[in-house]
């Protein structure tokens, strides 16, 4: 990690996810951790450093969580002794506040004098700084270094004054700021919180057999055969108990929507439906506002895989130049910003991509992928296209150029290290090496999920139009530089 006046620059080379959150509460006590498993599975391209789930079974909360994918952390044995329950809340992690590590798993469990609650969230809180430094200096005890506890606390703290946990959420709901979708579980009742921005997305559905899930994705409802029933609205509390399911809205339609339009660029599965638009279709869309934006002379249009391939079909089919299959991904290794370093992260590269020497050589290469960040992977596919025999490389961009810092849960929390804030078009070209370089427009951007329900979108890391007020602190890993300036002093 490098640091520069005094921020936190991450090395990866590509934006980093949230997390996933995921939530069942049945009409029986059955294997609720089995399908948490598979909902969470269904989520994992959300977060991979860690994940767990916590089981409800009458009140008795039974958790596991580590370090790792959820293949990985949850084998049979762990699932079985979670045991059955009516409820399970689970979660995919990755950090975009404090470290990584068993320490910040969630979800989290709070045991209090009211009773005890499981909480797992996806987003970033703007204010969790003044938050955390509030409630220690009224004797609170942070066990880990995530806004996610932060939370808790507050949820716990109005707990304490409230008639019921859904009180306390809404109350709460008046102090936290930025972006959260939250799945809660207390003894009897399974509660979804979507901030009052919207954010990030969280949705519902219903099995045949009556029971309820919450996810962050409609890929993950799909996982365990629950029907859509459809998204929460910015601000919407949804508690679902005995009676089924109620939706409180004291704090909807108070703030225009601002959804993350780079939830559909490249966070969501292709087969999930956020906010009503189809993200296989706005990444289409994309490619084809890149073709008419950036029109080139070429043979063959390839994209990057996962999340660059709906957008090179569809500059394919509006350009006419033929679609093709031009790198190949091997799928048993984890994603690039994962490795520790630069030089493993570089053999990575190497190891997970390769080209198709038939499709590429000799050719006018048109590649598409969902954002340059730093540069130094599109560099090296750059390279291997040569490599395979490309005659010319046009890379393609269904992103904006990040410019501008993200607090709201994409890990931009400096611009230092941001390829597009240094270089100029032109430098960019040649740093990576292509003969032309387009982005998404930011006014396309917003048009790509237009077609939906979605009434706006945040779109503060290419334009730096942020809709709330930026934090104190940005610092990923603010708490731990909180409490190393405290060990110094």
């Amino acid at each position: 990690m490098n640091m520069k006046d005094g921020t936190c620059v991450h090395p990866g080379s590509h934006i980093h996810e949230e997390c996933g959150v995921f939530g069942i509460i049945s009409p029986e006590r059955s294997g609720v951790a089995q399908t948490t498993y598979y909902g969470l599975f269904a989520l994992q391209h959300r977060g991979q450093e860690s994940c767990g789930i916590v089981v409800n079974d009458d009140g008795v909360f039974s958790s596991y969580k580590d370090v790792g994918l959820v293949n990985d952390v949850f084998t049979r044995s762990v699932l079985d002794s979670l045991g059955h329950g009516r409820m399970a809340v689970g979660h995919v992690r990755y950090g975009t506040t404090g470290t990584d590590g068993r320490l910040n798993a969630q979800p989290i469990v709070v045991n209090h004098i009211k009773g005890h609650i499981a909480l797992a969230h996806n987003g970033n809180l703007t204010n969790s700084y003044e938050l955390r430094e509030k409630l220690e200096l009224t004797g609170a005890i942070f066990h880990t270094t995530s806004d996610t506890e932060v939370i808790s606390y507050i949820i716990t703290e109005k707990r304490l004054q409230s008639t019921s946990i859904e009180e306390a959420v809404s109350r709460a709901m008046d102090v936290i700021e930025g972006a959260y979708s939250l799945v809660i579980m207390s003894p009897q009742k399974l509660i979804a919180v979507r901030d009052k921005y919207g954010f990030r997305p969280i949705c519902y559905g219903v099995c045949a057999d009556g029971s309820y899930v919450v996810a962050s994705e409609s890929c993950a409802l799909d996982a365990v055969g629950a029907s859509f029933v459809r998204d929460l609205v910015p601000g919407e509390i949804i508690v679902f108990d005995k009676n089924g399911p109620r939706s409180i809205t004291d704090h909807c339609g108070v703030c225009e929507q601002k959804t993350c339009v780079f939830e559909y660029i490249y966070f969501a599965r292709p087969d999930s439906v956020v906010d009503g638009c189809s993200v296989h279709e706005a990444r289409m869309r994309a490619g084809a506002y890149l073709a008419l934006e950036h029109p080139v002379q070429a043979d063959v249009v390839i994209g990057v895989p996962d999340s660059g391939l709906d957008a090179a079909v569809g500059y394919s089919r509006q350009s006419g130049i033929p679609y093709g299959i031009g790198l190949i991904k091997n799928k048993y290794i984890g994603r690039t910003f994962i490795a520790p370093g630069q030089a493993t992260r570089e053999d990575r590269v190497r190891i997970k991509l390769n080209a198709v020497s038939s499709v590429v050589s000799g050719k006018r290469v048109v590649l598409i992928d969902d954002s340059i960040v730093r540069g130094t992977t599109c560099a090296r596919i750059v390279g291997l296209l040569r490599d395979a025999g490309a005659t010319e490389v046009h890379m393609r961009v269904s992103a904006p150029p990040f410019i501008h810092p993200c607090y709201y849960g994409t890990d931009i929390d400096s611009c230092d290290s941001l390829i597009a804030c240094r270089y100029s078009l032109e430098e960019i070209e040649k740093i990576i090496g292509v003969d032309s370089l387009g982005y998404l427009t930011v006014t396309d951007a917003k048009k790509i999920a237009s077609f939906g329900k979605c009434g706006g979108f945040c779109t503060a890391c290419f334009d730096g139009k942020y809709p709330t007020e930026v934090p104190a602190n940005p610092r990923k890993k603010r708490f731990e530089y909180k409490i190393s300036e405290r060990k110094e002093q």
